[in-house]
């Protein structure tokens, strides 16, 4: 089982890292708001490997059933190794590699919200708040908390879904022959 989940888990979390930096120098042509969408859909696809590795596990270790339980134990745990591979990687980015983002994000905002034909207490307002993230993110640990919570829930969300959908497996089995399942 530990090596299913480290397999799968780290490819997952190399898809993340390596999309992550093959679009960073991209990033004032891509833009933030465009960033945000391929950055999900990437956290999708890598999150593709969460259901490849549950059934791997499923047929491949556990003879071809699993539980819903062990399932979805072991699509979380494959999230969390994609994402502290992500977040590890975003840590680098951060620090090192853009120590900008912080300024050019919060200049995005602020354009966004102007754009939107906010008052200027409405534009102040958001001028703060940004001001605020981004001094929790001088932080390592808070940068690292919240930026676990970026591909956490999308991860979480596709354990579940695939692990109802290969435990599935077990439960036609369970139905004892000559019995109509209503």
């Amino acid at each position: 089982m530990k090596r299913t989940i480290w397999t799968f888990g780290l490819i997952s979390g190399a898809i993340l890292s390596v999309m992550m930096l093959i679009t960073l120098p991209f990033q004032d042509a891509i833009g933030f708001d465009r960033g945000a969408v391929i950055g999900y859909s990437t956290m999708v696809l890598a999150g593709l490997l969460i259901f490849f590795g549950i059934r791997s596990y499923r047929d491949n270790v556990a003879g071809g059933r699993v539980s819903f339980g062990r399932a979805l134990a072991i699509g979380s745990l494959i999230v969390l190794i994609s994402s502290v591979c992500y977040t590890l990687t975003w840590q680098l980015v951060y620090y090192k590699l853009a120590p900008d983002f912080g300024s050019k994000y919060t200049a995005h905002a602020i354009e966004t919200t102007r754009a939107s034909g906010a008052t200027q207490a409405e534009i102040d307002r958001k001028a703060a708040e940004m001001q605020k993230l981004f001094d929790m993110y001088k932080n390592p640990f808070l940068n690292a908390a919240i930026t676990m919570l970026e591909p956490l829930p999308v991860g979480l969300v596709i354990a579940l879904v695939s692990a109802g959908i290969l435990s599935r497996k077990r439960r036609e089995e369970s139905v004892q022959p000559g019995i109509v399942a209503a």
